[in-house]
């Protein structure tokens, strides 16, 4: 680490620190009173994601009766978006949120987590996390970062993206400046895109001014919140690239090590509770702001031509084998994930696909 760097990081911590105890005198300490601050990367009450930050909160605020409280910062306010992950691991911060895919820079594993391309949907992600062994792989990715994994939110499977160019076929991607993360932006690169990762405060303008041509975020509740219809000529569907979308809550390892087990507790209950809280809401916001977006924006709403998901599903097979090759890590969690979705798909078809098509006749 450069000199200027670790004083700044260092002066950051203490600062942090003596706002701490200024607020946290030390009568309230003696009575086992805490106080944690949580940075995510998201804009400050953002709908959906950074309201899910903030229920986390709230949650673990209330259920401990003040015993542990949280206060939560928006993208910029402590640290930068991208930088929430470091503030966590080397205990300026005690918590974050955010998204697994941001940290594949620190770690590779870390982007297998989110989601795979073409893989399990919202409620077979969280039933790996809880059933499948998902939480102890997720654990041993953070631990590498200093930091614990929660799951903190789901949202549910994401739409294709806003483009400004129409996907006619696979070599439509061929030049195309596209705004997409984790592991779907990488099959995208091998697809022709120019990927770019931009945090989600900057999208729109990079959009308006042709930064970039198209762009993914997650679905019609966010996606009406942010104005994207307002840059981008055609809204595709469905999101190839994240059939769910997993966000995290990290914890710095030591600050958790240090809580009382009841208190260790309702981190983890608070956290499945918000993740359960936040599906929820995507799903309810969602339909609302979809039929909006078709009346009264007119927004033109299309399918990815079928050839084209084709040649995609082909594509990320090599893509998301080739990545996980270079990391025995990756390979753990990859192999997991797979094994898991392969046990899942039988009764996932019999079950969720056919009454879909059983609703629909």
């Amino acid at each position: 680490m450069k000199r200027r760097d670790f004083i700044k990081t260092a002066a950051f911590a203490g600062a942090l620190a003596g706002g701490t105890a200024a607020a946290f005198p030390a009568p309230a300490i003696a009575k086992g009173l805490r106080k944690w601050n949580m940075t995510t990367t998201w804009p400050k009450n953002f709908p959906g994601l950074g309201t899910g930050a903030a229920k986390i909160a709230e949650f673990i605020t209330k259920a401990s009766d003040g015993r542990l409280s949280v206060d939560v910062y928006g993208a910029g306010e402590l640290v930068p978006a991208f930088d929430a992950i470091d503030a966590v691991g080397n205990g300026s911060v005690e918590m974050g949120h955010g998204a697994s895919y941001y940290w594949k820079g620190k770690t590779p594993a870390a982007q297998f987590i989110s989601s795979i391309p073409f893989g399990l949907v919202a409620q077979e992600q969280n039933a790996w996390i809880y059933y499948g062994g998902g939480q102890a792989l997720c654990d041993e990715v953070y631990a590498t970062m200093g930091c614990k994994f929660f799951s903190g939110g789901n949202s549910g499977t994401q739409m294709g993206g806003w483009y400004n160019r129409e996907i006619n076929s696979i070599a439509d991607y061929k030049g195309l400046k596209l705004r997409m993360p984790g592991l779907g932006g990488e099959v995208a690169r091998a697809a022709g895109a120019t990927v770019v990762n931009i945090p989600g405060g900057e999208l729109l303008t990079s959009m308006q001014s042709g930064t970039i041509d198209a762009l993914e975020w997650v679905g019609p509740y966010n996606d009406l919140a942010f104005g994207f219809h307002k840059a981008a000529k055609y809204y595709y569907y469905p999101g190839w690239h994240e059939p769910n979308a997993i966000l995290d809550c990290f914890v710095n390892l030591k600050a958790f090590g240090e809580l009382p087990a009841d208190l260790q507790e309702i981190v983890t209950i608070a956290c499945q509770a918000a993740t359960v809280n936040m599906t929820s809401e995507m799903a309810a916001r969602s339909g609302s702001a979809l039929a909006r977006l078709r009346g009264e924006f007119k927004v033109d709403v299309r399918p990815f031509p079928r050839e084209v998901l084709k040649e995609l599903k082909t594509l990320s097979r090599k893509v998301i084998n080739d990545i996980a090759a270079g990391d025995a890590l990756s390979q753990k969690i990859l192999a997991s994930l797979e094994k898991f979705q392969k046990e899942q798909m039988d009764y996932t078809d019999i079950a969720e696909r056919a009454m879909l098509d059983a609703r629909a006749l």
